[in-house]
Order: structure tokens, then sequence, then C-alpha cells
């Protein structure tokens, strides 16, 4: 049996374990146990005990629970109320007005998130009540909320990127730096659609609110600036050579929980429910993680990953039609499995074939991100699809509709970053300098 037969039995057989509704990271480990028993001679009790272990027994994983778990603390404490009502004030004059908080207020909470989902879940439990009760546009409401919940992928400490690090054997600190300006630029365009769409629909929107003073202005901000700083200070320490990523997030932690305490919000119970809510998350992440580096190998030991590398080298793909491809193929692949499943189900077999196109691993995982960002609000499993409709009872693809914009903002974004690489790769260049 040829390699392309194999390879397509055992994707063959992925999708059925998917379809079926089994664990993402059971799914991995079963086809990885069953390509090594089958279709290779190598030992399968001590390679997957070997290789289990040694994805998990790294350094580079320690961040991941940390920066988890300061996002639980903060998502149970009065962060949200203290976005709407910090920045409510300062965005009043823009065109967009108060759906600008939306946007913001997910670039704020997907720094010290890291999830896509609680993103998109936080902010719009605090903003679609106020913003419809004041009589802003139900599409423009759930697109931006949709949209702007993407950035908790991206914006660090984001955990994909720390996954992706992982997979790849990349500096987690330097993909970090590669996420900084790629999210700032799509605040820009986000803010810029909102801004362009209400300047053109002008009888959608509401009526402005009457100016306040602007020493009111910054009193309505201050409960904000303690978690803004806490979040510069995290990543600044970072970029600034200070603190590797693990002692940022413990930092972070400890700055989250003391800011939790000041305003009054942290309880056993809040403290016991974030606790938990990280270790099941970092338990979920760690189990996928474990199932992939066992697929991995096994894909190694069958020859699959050289094999199609050697195909696409022979097809003599440019770096840019290999691009496109593979964008299309991730989009596909993020309609049915969530952005952690997504990376670390392809990176043994992408990433040989993209190095072979000479295209540069951490541009590469920031391309991978905002793809996978695309995917959060395409149906049928666009997870942030799934939270605005628990949130609103709004049918799915209506709330797809709405994201809709926002998603060729994503695919924008994309372009942007490939014909301009810079805007990923200058960052962490000056980092190393």
């Amino acid at each position: 049996m040829d390699v392309l037969q194999i390879g397509l039995i055992l994707m063959g057989l992925l999708f059925l374990f998917l379809g079926a509704g089994l664990w993402v990271a059971l799914s991995l480990f079963a086809i990885g146990v069953f390509a090594l028993d089958f279709f290779t001679s190598a030992q399968t009790g001590p390679i997957i005990a070997t290789t289990a272990w040694s994805s998990l027994a790294t350094w580079s994983l320690a961040p991941l629970p940390l920066f988890i778990w300061m996002g639980e603390i903060l998502f149970r404490s009065r962060l949200s109320e203290d976005m709407f009502t910090g920045l409510a004030p300062w965005l009043n004059k823009l065109p967009g007005r108060l759906l600008h908080v939306n946007i913001l207020g997910c670039g704020i909470f997907a720094a010290v998130s890291g999830s896509s989902a609680a993103t998109a879940a936080t902010i719009g439990r605090m903003s679609i009540p106020e913003l419809r009760k004041q009589g802003y546009p139900d599409k423009l409401i759930l697109g931006t909320l949709a949209g702007s919940g993407t950035l908790g992928l991206l914006i660090p400490p984001s955990i994909i990127l720390i996954v992706y690090g992982v997979s790849a054997e990349l500096s987690i600190a330097r993909l970090f730096i590669a996420g900084v300006l790629p999210g700032a630029m799509l605040i820009v365009l986000f803010m810029s659609f909102v801004g362009i769409w209400a300047t053109v629909n002008k009888d959608k929107m509401p009526a402005a609110e009457p100016s306040i003073p602007f020493a009111d202005k910054i009193r309505a901000s201050g409960r904000l600036i303690p978690v803004i700083t806490l979040i510069a200070a995290v990543i600044g320490s970072i970029y600034g050579g200070i603190a590797t990523p693990t002692e940022a997030a413990a930092f972070g932690v400890v700055g989250a929980l003391i800011l939790s305490g000041i305003s009054g919000s942290l309880t056993r119970e809040s403290l016991m429910d974030g606790i938990m809510g990280a270790t099941r998350t970092s338990c979920m992440i760690c189990f996928i993680l474990a199932g992939a580096a066992v697929l991995t190998v096994a894909m190694g030991f069958t020859g699959i990953p050289r094999e199609l590398a050697a195909w696409i080298a022979q097809m003599d793909l440019s770096p840019y039609a290999l691009l496109a491809a593979l964008t299309v193929f991730f989009i596909v692949l993020g309609c049915f499995l969530d952005g952690i499943s997504v990376v670390v189900l392809t990176t043994s077999v992408i990433l040989p074939m993209v190095q072979a196109a000479g295209i540069d691993l951490l541009w590469f995982g920031i391309y991978v991100v905002l793809v996978v960002e695309m995917s959060q609000i395409t149906p049928p499993v666009g997870f942030n699809l799934f939270v605005l409709q628990g949130l609103t009872g709004k049918n799915l693809f209506a709330i797809a509709l709405a994201a809709l914009p926002f998603f060729f903002l994503l695919l924008f974004a994309v372009v942007l970053i490939t014909v301009f690489p810079e805007i990923a790769t200058w960052l962490p260049q000056q980092m190393n300098g």
C-alpha cells in the first residue's frame, strides 16, 4: 500500500471519529495508534508513552495555565463593567460611537483572556443590552462582537500562539511580540469599517449623547487604568527582555489577584471557580497536544509528511499559490474544528511544506492565527457565533451574516501581512536587535 492510500485511510478515519462526536484528543490518539499498528513495524506502546510525556514535559508550556488563570480571575471581576464605563465617554464623538466599545473592549479583554469565545461572551453580556437600549442596529452590534471577539486568538498573551510555538518549536516571546502589530491593525480595520458604515447610514444611528467634562472622563476611566497597566506590564516585560513568558504570566496572575481583591470581587468561591476553570481548559489543551504529538510521530513513521512535501515541491507552487491553497484549507477545516485543534492537527503535515517553500515560520504562525480567526465566525462550527446565539437567541446564520463584513476584513488582513510581512516580523526583529 503506498503512502497516498495510507494518508487517505487515516484522513477518512479521522473525519469519521470527529463526525461521530469523539473528543479531538482521543481521535488524534486513536489515529496515531492505528497508523503505528497497521502501517509500521514500530513498537507502539513505548512510542506513545515517550512521545506523550515529552510533548508535555516542556518548559515552553509553563505559561499556558498561568495566562489562562489570569484571564479566569479577571473574567470574574468587574472588568467588563469597568470597560464600558471607562471607554464610552471617549468614543461618543466618533462615527459609530458606542459600537467602538465592542471593538476596543474586545481588544483589551483579549489581552487578558487569550480566548476568542470568552472575549465575545464577556463583552457581549455587558454591551448587548446597553447598545440595544440606546437604539444601535442589531446587525452592527452582533457583527462587531463576533469579529472583534476573534482578537482573543491574536493579541498576546494568546493561548493559540503558545500552542503553535510549542508545536513548531519557536520562541513564545517572539510569537507574542509578532502578534502585537497585526492585532492593532485589526482593531484599526474594524473601527474604520464601523466609522464608514455609520457615516453612510447616519439615519440608522441613534443621536449622540451630551458631552461630559474632561475631568469626568478621566474619573470614569479610573477603574480601567489598573487593568491596562497590568496588561502593559505583562507584555512590556516580555518585549523588554525583563521577564520570560512564564515569569510574566506569574506576575500577571499576582496582579490580577490584587486587582480583583481591590475591586471586591475576589471571594473564596470566585477564586476556586477561576482555578477550576483554568485547570479544565489547560488539561483540555494539553490532552490535545499529547494526542497531536502521537499522531505527528506516527505520521513521521509512515512517511506521509515527507511524501506530501515532495509532492508539493514537484507541483512547483509559488509561496503565494501555496498560501492561497492553505487559506482555503484552513477555512474549511475551521468550519468543523476549534482553532487549537486546527493548529495541532495540521502542524506536522503543513510545516515541512511551508519550510520547503522558504516561508518564515514565525510569520506563518501569525498567518495561521488570522486564518483560524476567520473560522471562528463561519458556520456550522463558528464558536463566536454559538456564543452570540446563546446571548441573544437569534438564528445562527443571521449572526453569521452580520459577521460577514468582518470575515472579509480578516481576509484583507491576511492579504496585508502577506504583501507586507514586516507587519508581523518587524517587532520581533527589533527584539533580537
